[in-house]
């Protein structure tokens, strides 16, 4: 098996996938939200690299969103998920 690297192009956020769609967690980066961001809170409740995550529902203006990570759905706000990549 031969692993391909993705390249900037096929990387985005979670906050990018559409209802239904899942995908691997590539990266968690607080890039996009402020020092004092809740980016360790999102590892520490399963946001890992390596984790499969689908979309489960998105409310108008996409925020905020529900997410399945490990069985459990989860809302997160779209600023969030703007740093888990996948």
């Amino acid at each position: 098996m031969i692993n391909k690297k993705k390249s900037s192009d096929d990387i985005r956020s979670i906050a990018d996938l559409s209802c239904g769609e899942c995908a691997v967690i590539c990266k968690v980066t607080s890039k996009t939200l402020s020092p004092d961001s809740p980016c360790v809170r999102l590892m520490e409740i399963g946001f890992t690299p390596g984790q499969e995550v689908r979309m489960i529902a998105k409310s108008p203006f996409s925020d905020p969103l529900a997410v399945s990570i490990r069985g459990t759905v989860i809302a997160l706000r779209k600023q969030e998920a703007e740093c888990i990549l996948v």
